[in-house]
């Protein structure tokens, strides 16, 4: 049988010195080497993956997974099937190919249309298919901000005709999907209300709706941005007791007041239309004219008085008179104001304002006059029947001290936390480091116990014989004498074998005589 090399006998005597614990901190060791080699190995080799398109439209992300697989290119889905991934040295050439396909075809909803348009189109169809080119330009454009993920406008245009009295106004209705975490602030949705009825003729912003993927209404037709009576409502009441809580927080300290505001807004909303008219002093009339009658002479009876028959009684005789009348017919100038208000729903009615003081930290104050800071900061108005009330009342301090140890509570959950995350990375750390140095002891081990061999010479081999054969007369070294030693065969086969046994007895028979002759014959080998 052919002999173990002496390094892996050499490692296996090792191996087999090591107590339990050394050889189970050197398995785990090894272990942890190989694994993390795999795994570097498996990622390193694996290809990474890029998006090819992403929120597609199931019939679109279906026609580039056929393409994809009648091309040979891996891919992978994500986002639910919306997005299409390939290896990074295919997503060019796949877009290029997709494009050269049309697809994907959600993307052919703008102006676009109207290319595939004929000459025989009907009227009704220009229309229609203009309208749609349109809200797809808008819908593009409103996915392409920040935050917006997919976005839809639907647009609601009137037609325009001479036959009715009344102008319907155009609308919008717009829903959008933002990306996952992020919510649209008022300044968006204010961009998107007014970038909207831009670019529709005739369309105002209080007619756009807007919608978000969680049904939240973010603007709605005939009242914006600011929501319905109740919304306002609750908005007015946040501003005010924030603006009473900060002033209140500054002068009897943080936690010593609290503050609750009560506003009563109108739901109605109306259109009003006044006309006023005012005559201008000193204004010459636009037109006057006068007419001027005069009689006077004698004849016709008179009609007397009425008699028990209501028949007149003749007085018998004729009498004369005059008949003076003038008519003055006049057109001033008026000066005439014509208002149309629109009146929208909201409106302040009244409101009512009350504080809490705590008693142990408004000893000092005067209530008065923190009564009025509070009502004009508030801005009562007792004429509109706002009404204020000012108490100074103890506080309950159970809660807070609760609430204290409950924050205690947490920041020392928190801290534990954090120092069993710090403990399980020092620990793997530790271990990462134990196996490296493991790995590095023993490679330093097995180097430095390696024997390195060199050939021996017959006529070395001769000297370290008669070095080591006593002397006849030397009794002392009989026992050496009799040591059999195996004289080699110049030619036979085992001759480094028979070489090797022979410099083992030796250094058995006299270990000190033969490691000084070793020393003399290195010292002889020594370069000058």
């Amino acid at each position: 049988m052919a002999r173990v090399p002496a390094p892996l006998a050499k490692l296996g005597d090792t191996l087999r010195g090591f107590t339990v614990g050394q050889r189970t901190v050197a398995l785990i060791g090894v272990a942890v080497l190989i694994l993390g080699g795999i795994t570097l190995a498996t990622f390193v080799s694996q290809p990474r993956y890029s998006p090819l398109f992403s929120g597609l439209q199931p019939a679109d992300a279906s026609t580039i997974v056929e393409q994809l697989r009648a091309d040979g290119v891996p891919y992978e889905l994500a986002a639910g099937g919306t997005a299409v991934l390939v290896p990074e040295e295919h997503v060019y050439d796949a877009r290029l190919k997709a494009a050269a396909a049309g697809l994907p075809t959600a993307g052919q909803s703008g102006y676009s249309l109207l290319d595939d348009m004929g000459v025989t189109s009907s009227e009704f169809q220009q229309t229609v298919t203009y309208k749609r080119a349109l809200e797809g330009e808008l819908a593009s454009t409103i996915s392409a901000l920040d935050g917006v993920k997919t976005a839809s406008v639907k647009l609601a245009i009137p037609e325009e005709t001479v036959f009715v009295d009344a102008v319907t106004e155009p609308t919008a209705s717009i829903f959008v999907e933002t990306t996952p975490g992020i919510a649209l602030g008022n300044d968006q949705v204010q961009a998107v209300v007014h970038l909207t009825s831009a670019a529709v003729d005739g369309m105002k912003p209080e007619n756009v709706a807007v919608v978000d993927a969680s049904g939240n209404l973010l603007s709605a037709v005939g009242i914006g941005i600011a929501g319905g009576a109740d919304q306002q409502s609750s908005d007015y009441e946040q501003r005010v007791a924030a603006s009473v809580q900060g002033m209140l927080d500054r002068v009897v300290g943080r936690g010593n007041a609290t503050v609750a505001v009560a506003a009563d807004m109108s739901l109605e909303s109306a259109e009003r239309v006044e006309e006023s008219f005012e005559n201008p002093a000193g204004a010459p009339a636009l037109q006057e004219s006068t007419k001027t009658e005069e009689y006077q002479g004698t004849g016709g009876g008179s009609a007397g008085v009425l008699g028990p028959d209501n028949i007149a009684v003749p007085d018998g005789g004729q009498g004369e008179g005059t008949f003076n009348s003038e008519t003055t017919d006049r057109s001033n100038a008026v000066n005439k104001v014509t208002e149309n208000r629109s009146i929208p729903s909201g409106t302040l009615n009244r409101q009512s304002v009350s504080v809490a003081l705590n008693q142990d930290a408004a000893g000092g104050f005067n209530v008065e006059q923190l009564t009025e800071m509070i009502g004009t900061a508030a801005g009562v108005n007792a004429e509109r029947g706002d009404s204020i009330s000012v108490a100074v009342v103890p506080f309950n301090a159970a809660d807070a001290a609760a609430a204290q140890e409950a924050l205690a509570a947490a920041a020392a959950a928190e801290e534990a936390a954090r120092a069993a995350d710090l403990l399980r990375t020092l620990v793997i750390a530790g271990v990462a480091v134990l196996a490296l140095v493991i790995a590095a002891v023993l490679f330093l081990y097995l180097r430095r116990n390696r024997q390195n061999r060199e050939p021996v010479d017959l006529g070395e081999l001769q000297e370290f014989r008669s070095a080591l054969e006593p002397a006849p007369e030397a009794p002392a070294t009989a026992a050496i004498a009799s040591v059999p030693v195996a004289v080699p065969m110049l030619g036979a086969e085992s001759d480094s074998d028979r070489l090797r046994a022979d410099l083992d007895a030796m250094a058995a028979s006299d270990p000190a005589k033969m490691a000084e002759h070793l020393r003399s014959v290195m010292d002889d080998r020594a370069p000058v």
